[in-house]
Formats: structure tokens, C-alpha cells, sequence
């Protein structure tokens, strides 16, 4: 267990010294300034904007910017909806692969635009390699791009000087895309190839095993999804499995690189904060909210998976591994990672809106499985999805700033703007609009008996399924309780007979769109509010928002809001998962 901690320190320490250098490079990349790649991707750039039309230099106004998102977001899901209705006629489809249900290309086309990556079918059985390069990494790309530019974007408006400009929308996707997203993902797929990832376009290979049968085994180019689905916090497996397949993750060195892919641009974006600003102790105390809270998270799951649950002890089920080298909840975690690397794959892929796997998070013990929920509970701005994690957290981070005014009776102030109520109405909004669709979902899906019929174990468990699928869909993550069930395959591979749950593919793809933009407006709304106000000198009753009590009590804001919001509902699954003894 002693080796465990060990591995998780030293990735903190790795994410902790990889944030300001990744946050220097972002803060330039986002200011528009020359950077290491000018000289090479410049061109490219500029032919970008004479092919899209448009003048980087025009400044547009939160309205103009939200409307650019929302019409881009809008073409990009019919793109993609169109590559999914007509994938028979398509090539780079070497298994002959037909289109799914037209509501299960719904939810996917809503799914990979808002960067959930909510997967319902296998993707080697399911789409063709045409389908998985040019819709779903595409999407990977843009949707991730989407998030940092909305948050570039209200930064800005916190920063600005009565102004009501956030910048070109155009400009910052094509900035993003060319200079941090493109060039990132080619060396970490390079990178991912030498460690074993494929990449190929052959399709399946026979392969003889060591009992001396057969087995067919699924081939693509993977690792160029790979490396953009975990740099861009999208989380969709070109596997069934995700990445505790071997051809996406093959070694406990993959699976640290591709953790700190994660987190890098996510952890990143606050050290840009603080420079775009012009605060940088801004910055790392909002690091600082967030790695305590990310550190509680990692060490609960671990400890919860090192000592198993009271069902498997009492059914002695541990009794070998415990007086064995290995110890804990072993059951759906790959042998390659162990405990300690699935638990912190468990903690990093649900305080981000990343969704991959590298273990079965059904088979998590009852506390175990209370921290990915919780995560995701807390709207993921512990670090969260490139983007949208820190303009959701600077929601909380101006709530926390009216709560502590409303406490010393003075008037709220963030960055010497102050924060009247037009800001608040638009915080709460933000703040509480996914948590209302998650439990409106998670009740009707419950409740309805054409929302049973995707539930597939009883008791606790069968409701953290549903609880956990529309928590994870409505916070953009992507990741799932194995169980609950949208998709119907008979004869796979391909789709020839298959069908799909119109009530869970339907809801939950109007749930993703709703939770992907409705906070992001509110956000953008909130930043252009903020653009239009003077700045006043700070005086001596200011409260500071880079003190180590700011800190505190905005991790104490984050953790009501969740308890307020969700602790009736955890009550009813993980909880009384991690105190019965009985297995569901």
C-alpha cells in the first residue's frame, strides 16, 4: 500500500511542476502573442481565417460570442449526425459496418459536441474507422477548443476595463486547435505508438492463443484518438473497454502519461488565469481549492478499494488477498495498474469531464463509488473539463465573494469589480441549472417504466446506475456504471438487428446539450456584466481572494452546494452500498 501512496505523489508533484509552464504557454496562446510555434503554424492560421471568413481582430460582445459558440456547436452536431446516418456508404470500413438507430446516433452527434463522449456501443463493433477519425476525434478536437475559448472569453470579461469585448470567438478556436491541441496530440501519439498503442487502418487480425484457440481481435487508428481524447478531457474509447483495453493503455507508464494529459491542460488554465489577470497568486489559490479537494478524492477511493466492502468481507472474499502481496477490492481493475493506479484514474477522469476508464467503476466498493459521484456532484470544478471546469469554478468563486460580503456587511467584490445582482441571478443559474437537470432526469428515468427497462441490476446499485448516468451526461463527463443500458446489439459486430432505448438515448443526448450550454452562456452572460464595470483600488476592508482563507471557504461553498444538492439522492445508492453486507 506504501508503493500506492508513493505513485500518487509523485504524479501530484509532476501535475503541481508541469502547471506553470503549461499555463505560460496557454496564457500567451489565448493572448494572441507570438509563440514557439508562430513561425511554422502562422500560415496555417491566417488561411484559416480566409477559408472561415472572418477578422480575428473583430472584437465581439458576450452575445456575439455565445451566438458564434451555439451556431458553430450547431453545424459541427449536424456534421456529425450526418456521418452517423450514413456510414454504409462511407470508406475506411473494413468491417462493413451499416448505421446504427437513428436515437442512437442522436445521443452520440450530442454526446462527442459537447464533449461528453457518453458512449452506449462498443465502438469496434459499432462504428467504422472513417466514422471514429472523421466525426468522433474531429469532435474531440473542436468541442474541447469550444470549452477553452468560452473560458478565454470570461476571463477576459473579468479582467477587462470597461469594456464590453470578450474577443473573437473564431479567432481563439483556431488558435487553441493549431497551437495547443493539434501539436500536443501528435507527440503524445507518437509518444502512445512507441509504447504499443495501435495505429492502424488493417482491419481485424486472427490470432492464435496460448491454449491453442483463436480469437479475433479488433484493430484501428487509435492512438491518434487517444491522445486527443485524454488532452482534450473527452474520455470515448475507440474500445468497448476504453483504456483498460491493452491497445489503448498498455502499461502502467501509458497510464500515468495519459493521466497527466488529463489534468495538464485543465490544471494548466489556472496558472493562465492568474497571468491573463495579471494576478498569478489569483491562480494558484484557485489551484490550491482544487488539488485539496482532488487529494481528498484520490485518497478516499484508494482507501475505500485497499480495504474492500463489508459485503466481500463478510462473504470472504478477501480473506486470500488480504493474507497474500495484494490486498483490497481487486474485482474489475486490470492487474497491469492495480488499486492505486485505478483509483487515481477513478478520481482524475471525475473531478475532470473525462469519462475514460481503466477500470470497471460498477464493481467499485460502496464508498468507492461515492467519490466519482461526488466529483461529478460538485459540477466538476475540481480542475474539470478543459474550459468549462474553471469558468464553473469562478462561478462558485464569485458566490463564495457575495457570501463572505453578505457575512462582514460590505458590498462583494472579485478583482476590484463589484458583484451586484444582475452577477449573482446569472451565478445561480450557472451553478444550479445541471444539478436541476440531473435530478429531473435521474427521478423521471426512475419513475417511468420505459426508464426501467435500461437498469440493470436491483436494489442500491440498480439506482446508482440511473443516478450515475445522468450525473455523468449532465456534467459532461462520459463515464458509466456498467448496467444501465441504451443499446441493443444481437449480432455483433455491426448493427444489423439492432435497436436503442428511445427514452435513455433521447434524454439523456437532450440533457448532454442542455448541461453543455446553458452554464456556458450564464458564464459568458456573467463575464460580459463584469467587462462593463471600473475597476476600484483595493482598500483595506477588501476581502482577498488569494488568501489562504478564501481558499478554505470556497472549498466549503463547493462542498454545501454538492451536500445541499445531492446527499438525498447519494443516501438512496453508493451509501447504503458501502454499509449493507449483502451483494446486488
Amino acid at each position: 500500500m506504501t508503493q500506492g501512496w508513493l505513485q500518487i505523489a509523485a504524479f501530484l508533484v509532476a501535475l503541481t511542476a508541469l502547471t506553470p509552464l503549461v499555463g505560460a504557454y496557454l496564457a500567451r496562446v489565448l493572448r494572441g502573442e507570438r509563440v514557439l510555434l508562430s513561425p511554422v503554424l502562422g500560415p496555417l492560421e491566417r488561411l484559416s481565417y480566409r477559408a472561415l471568413r472572418v477578422r480575428p481582430d473583430e472584437e465581439q460582445d458576450w452575445k456575439a460570442y455565445a451566438r458564434s459558440i451555439v451556431a458553430f456547436s450547431l453545424l459541427s452536431w449536424l456534421a456529425l449526425y450526418l456521418l452517423l446516418r450514413t456510414q454504409g456508404a462511407q470508406p475506411f470500413n473494413p468491417g462493413g459496418f451499416g448505421s446504427g438507430p437513428w436515437d442512437l446516433s442522436f445521443n452520440t452527434a450530442s454526446s462527442f459536441v459537447t464533449n461528453t463522449n457518453w458512449q452506449y456501443y462498443g465502438g469496434e463493433t459499432t462504428l467504422s474507422y472513417f466514422v471514429q477519425m472523421a466525426g468522433l476525434t474531429v469532435q474531440n478536437f473542436v468541442s474541447a477548443a469550444v470549452g477553452i475559448a468560452a473560458l478565454a472569453a470570461t476571463i477576459r470579461g473579468f479582467a477587462a476595463r470597461s469594456s464590453a469585448s470578450l474577443g473573437n470567438f473564431w479567432s481563439d478556436l483556431v488558435r487553441i486547435v493549431l497551437y495547443v491541441l493539434l501539436p500536443a496530440s501528435l507527440l503524445a501519439a507518437l509518444v502512445l505508438v512507441s509504447q504499443g498503442v495501435v495505429q492502424t487502418l488493417d482491419g481485424s487480425t486472427v490470432v492464435r492463443t496460448l491454449a491453442g484457440g483463436t480469437q479475433t481481435l479488433a484493430l484501428g487508428p487509435v492512438a491518434s484518438q487517444e491522445a486527443i481524447k485524454e488532452l482534450g478531457t473527452n474520455g470515448g474509447g475507440f474500445f468497448n473497454v476504453n483504456s483498460a483495453y491493452p491497445f489503448e493503455n498498455p502499461s502502467a507508464l501509458t497510464n500515468m502519461l495519459e493521466l497527466l494529459l488529463i489534468l495538464a491542460v485543465p490544471a494548466g488554465l489556472t496558472s493562465a488565469f492568474g497571468r491573463m489577470i495579471g494576478n498569478r497568486r489569483q491562480g494558484w489559490a484557485l489551484y490550491a481549492a482544487m488539488m485539496a479537494m482532488f487529494v481528498l478524492a484520490v485518497a478516499v477511493v484508494y482507501a475505500a478499494e485497499q480495504h474492500g466492502s463489508p459485503a466481500q468481507h463478510h462473504a470472504g472474499a478477501l480473506t486470500a488477498a488480504v493474507e497474500g502481496s495484494t490486498g483490497g477490492n481487486m474485482e474489475g481493475k486490470e492487474q497491469r495498474f492495480g488499486i492505486a493506479e485505478s483509483s487515481l484514474w477513478t478520481a482524475v477522469t471525475t473531478v475532470t469531464s473525462c469519462g475514460a476508464v481503466n477500470a470497471a467503476l460498477g464493481a467499485l466498493t460502496g464508498v468507492g463509488g461515492l467519490v466519482p459521484l461526488t466529483s461529478m456532484g460538485t459540477g466538476e470544478v475540481v480542475f474539470g473539463g478543459v474550459g468549462s471546469g474553471l469558468y464553473y469554478m469562478l462561478l462558485f468563486v464569485l458566490l463564495t465573494v457575495f457570501i463572505a460580503g453578505l457575512m462582514v456587511g460590505r458590498t462583494p467584490e472579485f478583482l476590484g469589480k463589484k458583484i451586484e445582482a444582475r452577477e449573482v441571478k446569472l451565478v445561480l443559474a450557472g451553478v444550479l441549472l445541471t444539478p436541476l437537470l440531473v435530478l429531473l432526469a435521474t427521478g423521471w428515468a426512475v419513475a417511468s417504466p420505459h426508464g426501467t427497462q435500461s437498469i440493470f441490476n436491483a436494489g442500491p446499485q440498480g439506482f446508482s446506475e440511473s443516478l450515475y448516468a445522468y450525473m455523468s451526461q449532465a456534467n459532461n463527463n462520459g463515464s458509466a456504471f456498467a448496467g444501465y443500458t441504451g443499446f441493443v446489439q444481437p449480432r455483433p459486430p455491426g448493427n444489423a438487428g439492432a435497436h436503442a432505448y428511445d427514452f435513455a438515448t433521447l434524454l439523456g443526448g437532450v440533457t448532454m446539450l442542455l448541461a453543455r450550454f446553458l452554464p456556458m452562456v450564464a458564464a459568458l452572460a456573467v463575464a460580459g456584466s463584469l467587462a462593463r464595470k471600473r475597476i476600484a483600488p483595493a482598500g483595506a476592508g477588501t476581502f482577498r481572494a488569494d488568501s489562504p482563507t478564501f481558499v478554505v471557504l470556497l472549498i466549503g461553498v463547493v462542498a454545501i452546494v454538492a451536500a445541499l444538492t445531492f446527499f438525498p439522492a447519494l443516501l438512496l445508492g453508493p451509501v447504503v452500498q458501502g454499509l449493507t453486507d449483502q451483494l446486488f
